[in-house]
């Protein structure tokens, strides 16, 4: 999947969320989102956690 097609499918999905639910559901679902973005990120290795978690793995002690 492109970056592109999952650009189009998270704003289907919050303009859905935003008609049917209203302005909360619309945040609800934004946020929900932007933690499901961070931790595909992370686990993917594409997004370094180390100075927001203050742990230094083994590097120069």
């Amino acid at each position: 999947m492109t970056t592109t097609q999952a650009g189009l499918i998270t704003g289907l999905a919050l303009g859905l969320a935003g008609s049917l639910g209203g302005f909360s559901a619309f945040v609800i679902c934004l946020v929900v989102g932007v933690i499901g973005l961070g931790v595909g990120r992370a686990l993917e290795g594409e997004l370094d956690l180390t100075g927001l978690l203050g742990r230094d793995r083994g590097a120069d002690r």
